[in-house]
């Protein structure tokens, strides 16, 4: 089913809509009926903490590979890839790695950068692929952190076809995000600004832990006032591995996880977000972002083009990136379109190479999985209800052109699905699907190395969490009892989780 418009007087119900759809970007070979069993079975949470389970040690499968020393741990290919292979990677390093500049430049491969932006590559926020921070000091820029902004819309402004889809709009002014930096002669849209209130929490035994709760402003404003229902939503730049595992993985078997009405009575209802996709013009299952707001790794690799550097690409082919009609000046200001290259400045070939790049950036593998405080922390982490979100394990689809990606049993702890996590987490600015208390799932695989990559111990949408404990604490909303449960724990079980985690 492929729709012809973006409005429709009826939607569809979204799980089917969805699985009719979702797989579009895979060119996928059907599961037989003994595949689909051997997958049943081999999914199903382990009720045996006195050893690792099998395979448990590669959770990327296959692609799996060894654990470097160094911060490039983040920055292997798929252990499996061909030679052949390694080569498109290489060269989409490179384009993921590029700094570019304004235009008119000498270096004609390069210019087209902004003229409003946040990053001069992608790279510059997804440190050695792995988490960005908030600034940390005031000294610090918000190079790997930004704001996203919307408005509310009016119901005949959204997509018909997919159900409680919440109407939004970009900001009349700003448009989708802010950016904090601007090419010579064009002003900077905001600097961002966040202070934060300590919160004590005490755990059992006596530990005190002080949480950070966050209020983030959009001072210096470039261009006038923000729209009066501007809605804002802070952002860090997520870890990069294992995406293309990801993206592989059946719509169906994410949504036999799906729990809308709680009907399980567990307190956990799992919502897919459906999303619409400017690269196959319909709606698809949303996958990525923190909100799920990405359909495929290429859509969201063009959308940071446009957005973050404002590098105009297929998806997005102004010259001008994000900025909006007000904005006469940046609209008007030369760019770098090529007619080499279709007059973009990168064009089809460039941003397949970075969606290769981001589908192949390898899973580490796990260690101390079989250490006992990691295996007590595992039983933990089962017994405590975290994997009512965080699924451990899904087996990827069969696919032709795709093989590292191909069959494997992965390990990503989690659902790719939308939670309510509470006022505290917070954002009230909806996407798609997803309310202002919703956030997607984030997979923990490789969370133990974070540390090691990109230098610091910052977790959740916004980094305010300095420790992996913190980001347990700071989870509220159908994640609560589970996070009062890890309260109420002896230190050693609260100790022997963070170990667990530190493992993945």
């Amino acid at each position: 089913m492929k729709f012809a418009s973006v409005v429709f007087a009826t939607a569809l119900p979204f799980a089917a809509l969805a699985q009719e759809v979702s797989d579009l970007h895979l060119n996928v070979v059907p599961r037989t009926a003994d595949e689909a069993a051997r997958i049943a079975a081999i999914v199903q949470p382990t009720t045996d903490f006195t050893t690792p389970e099998r395979f448990e040690e590669r959770p990327a499968g296959a692609a799996t590979v060894r654990v470097h020393s160094t911060a490039d741990a983040f920055s292997q290919p798929s252990g499996n890839i061909s030679f052949e292979r390694e080569l498109d990677f290489k060269v989409g390093d490179g384009l993921f790695r590029k700094i570019w500049v304004s235009a008119p430049s000498s270096t004609l491969a390069s210019d087209g950068l902004g003229p409003l932006y946040n990053a001069r590559g992608c790279q510059n926020c997804h440190l050695k692929d792995g988490r960005g921070h908030p600034p940390e000091g005031p000294d610090d820029n918000a190079i790997s952190m930004f704001l996203r902004i919307s408005i509310p819309a009016s119901d005949n402004e959204v997509i018909k076809a997919i159900a409680d889809f919440i109407p939004t709009a970009p900001d009349p002014t700003y448009g989708l995000q802010l950016q904090d930096f601007g090419i010579a002669g064009h002003d900077a849209e905001y600097r961002l600004d966040i202070e934060y209130e300590d919160i004590e929490v005490e755990l059992a035994g006596g530990e005190i832990v002080t949480l950070r709760n966050p209020t983030y402003r959009a001072a210096d404003l470039g261009y006038g006032d923000l729209h009066p229902d501007a809605m804002l939503s802070p952002r860090i730049a997520p870890q990069m591995i294992g995406l293309g595992l990801l993206e592989a993985v059946p719509a169906a078997d994410i949504l036999a996880h799906v729990d809308e009405t709680d009907a399980d009575g567990d307190g956990i209802s799992g919502r897919a977000n459906i999303v619409w996709s400017t690269e196959f013009d319909q709606p698809m299952l949303g996958r990525f972002g923190l909100k799920a707001g990405a359909p495929t790794i290429r859509q969201q690799s063009a959308d940071a083009f446009a957005g973050d550097i404002g590098i105009s690409n297929p998806l997005h082919p102004n010259g001008w990136g994000e900025c909006t009609d007000t904005q006469v000046a940046c609209r008007t200001a030369i760019d770098g379109g090529d007619e080499a290259h279709d007059g973009l400045e990168v064009d089809t070939d460039g941003l397949d190479l970075v969606t290769f790049y981001s589908r192949n950036l390898a899973v580490p593998a796990r260690r101390d999985l079989d250490d006992p405080e990691v295996l007590l922390g595992k039983e933990v982490f089962y017994e405590t209800g975290c994997t009512a979100c965080h699924t451990p394990k899904f087996v990827t689809a069969r696919l032709e052109d795709q093989p590292e990606q191909s069959f494997q049993l992965i390990w990503p702890y989690s659902d790719l699905l939308l939670h309510d996590m509470g006022e505290g987490l917070a954002d009230h600015r909806p996407e798609a699907r997803a309310t202002g208390t919703e956030w997607r799932t984030p997979p923990l695989w490789g969370i133990g190395l974070t540390e090691q990559v990109s230098g610091h111990t910052y977790f959740l949408h916004d980094g305010r969490a300095r420790s992996l404990l913190e980001a347990v604490l700071c989870h509220g909303g159908e994640a609560q009892p589970h996070r009062d449960a890890v309260v109420a724990m002896p230190k050693d079980d609260r100790d022997a989780l963070i170990r667990f985690l530190e493992s993945l």
